[in-house]
């Protein structure tokens, strides 16, 4: 448990400028998206504003990935739609409360580790996906207060700004780092709107974003089975979204920072922000990839950027709202176009022609899903249930059987290859039972019986043997394999056929 209170390593050093400029970037980047996520939920924005402040806070200070930020996210959103329309906002926050207890106990219980079943390709699939959302929901900043369209002269304004802030983005760091180009364009355009007196979208006009801090506020409704049977469900829902976004985003970071985080410990500094994000009037959230590369491509890589993030927030939300509603849609704007363009796995377009089909149509499959339904957990556990499928096919085409018989007339199968519920039509065939001598010996050695299915087959197999009046052995069977037939063994009656100079492999898990 002492891991979990080890929040910082102050042997890292950190760099107190990238620091403070990017959690300040990081900052204005999200006030935007909490709003549109709250509205989306069909809450109030600061309930979103609210959430981004707790979450960012928290996770920086207990997160096991430093430099990742986290927030009211559209993920969680899209989930609390339709508890919102028929419940109402109270039964959000406990639903967000009762998620937080189990991503905690998630993340006490060790389960970050099955993120490793994720593979490669549902990665790509996921990150492309993300990254097209992020590009299609700048989209909606091209209308109007009213929703129309923007046309004519205001579309060639905000157009050319968002442009101008892409173009900056994009070539300020190959002339200097000193400063972070998103930052740096975000206050460019921001000076050129009031000194020049621009006429254009401005985050005021989405919603104001004036408020105090964060109201402490236990959920005021029914504490009963109904009520827990009805939030049951949502933060179930929740929980699961959360935490698949955010062991991926961390996976992500950890590949761009080339570190290694710690899953079972953001699962619990997860949990511990979406609890006090319920108690704290805030809608709830998870970790976000798009503000998380804005982070870390300013050159944020300790605590402290996500902590400043957090803080300038609630900054603007008390003091500073009056300034951050003039800053121009089109600055953030460009800043989440060239966010969802350096998202983008562009090298996976690649391996088209090099990767396995499988692989490739697992990686189309995890985009589609996520670009159509909005559903990250949903894509994820798809993919992973076709890659696990393609995977038990082609091992099931990979089961072999060597056969011969000794001097004593004895014959023997060498089976190669897993023996499970997709290799067991396979494995039936090699059997030739009607010509086969009165002894058989079936070998092991470079096989391993894996499941129920498998221990069936050898049942069906053995009975087919001793209906001829046959005597079959299984030989060299391995200790996993032995466990099976041992508590199977109501079930199923088999001759294990004992080899002492046999040096049973033993799996260091």
């Amino acid at each position: 448990m002492k891991k979990y209170f080890n929040l910082f390593d102050l042997s890292q050093k950190v760099n107190y400028k990238n620091e403070i400029l990017s959690g300040l970037t990081v900052a204005l980047a999200l006030v935007p998206e909490a709003v549109a996520f709250a509205l989306i939920a069909g809450l109030s924005p600061l309930t979103g504003l609210y959430a981004a402040f707790v979450m960012g806070l928290v996770t920086s200070i207990l997160g096991g990935r430093p430099g990742m930020i986290s927030g009211a996210t559209g993920a969680v959103a899209v989930v609390l739609v339709t508890l919102v329309q028929s419940h109402g906002v109270e039964y959000v926050f406990a639903t967000v409360i009762l998620a937080g207890l189990m991503q905690v106990s998630a993340g006490l219980l060790r389960l970050g580790k099955l993120m490793r079943l994720v593979p490669h390709p549902v990665i790509f699939g996921f990150v492309n996906g993300l990254a097209i959302i992020i590009f299609l929901s700048q989209l909606d900043q091209f209308k109007a207060p009213s929703g129309d369209w923007l046309s004519g002269y205001p579309l060639l304004i905000f157009l050319g700004l968002v442009l101008f802030t892409m173009l900056v983005i994009w070539g300020l760091p190959k002339l200097s780092k000193a400063i972070p180009a998103s930052l740096t364009a975000i206050l460019l355009v921001f000076g050129m709107a009031y000194f020049f007196n621009i006429d254009t979208k401005t985050v005021g006009d989405m919603a104001s974003i004036e408020g105090g801090f964060p109201p402490f506020h236990f959920p005021d409704l029914p504490i009963n089975l109904e009520t827990f049977m009805v939030i049951l469900p949502y933060a179930s829902i929740v929980a699961g979204v959360g935490l698949i976004e955010s062991l991926l985003t961390l996976n992500i970071i950890d590949e761009i920072t080339q570190t290694r985080g710690r899953g079972n410990k953001e699962a619990v500094a997860q949990g511990t922000a979406n609890i006090l994000s319920g108690f704290f009037s805030g809608m709830g959230g998870c970790a976000m990839i798009g503000q998380s590369l804005i982070n870390i491509s300013s050159g944020a890589r300790a605590r402290l950027s996500g902590i400043f993030a957090s803080l300038m927030l609630l900054v603007f939300i008390m003091f500073g709202a009056s300034i951050i509603e003039k800053l121009p849609m089109a600055a953030l704007t460009g800043l989440m176009i060239m966010v969802s363009i350096g998202t983008f796995e562009w090298a996976s377009l690649k391996t088209f022609n090099k990767m396995p089909k499988s692989d490739i149509l697992v990686m189309v499959i995890v985009t589609l899903i996520t670009v159509f339904l909005h559903n990250l957990a949903l894509a994820v556990l798809i993919g992973v249930v076709v890659a696990a499928l393609v995977f038990a096919w082609d091992n099931a085409k990979r089961i072999r059987a060597r056969k011969s018989i000794d001097k004593n007339g004895v014959k023997h199968y060498e089976i190669y290859g897993p023996l499970f519920f997709g290799s067991i039509a396979a494995f039936n065939e090699k059997f030739d039972v009607e010509n086969d001598p009165s002894e058989v010996i079936i070998d092991f050695a470079e096989s391993r019986v894996v499941d129920m299915s498998a221990i069936e087959a050898l049942n069906k197999i053995t009975e087919r043997y001793h209906r001829n009046g046959k005597t079959i052995h299984l030989k060299h069977l391995s200790a996993d394999c032995r466990n099976l037939l041992k508590n199977a063994e109501k079930i199923i009656e088999v001759n294990v056929l004992e080899d002492p100079t046999y040096k049973l492999m033993v799996d260091n898990i």
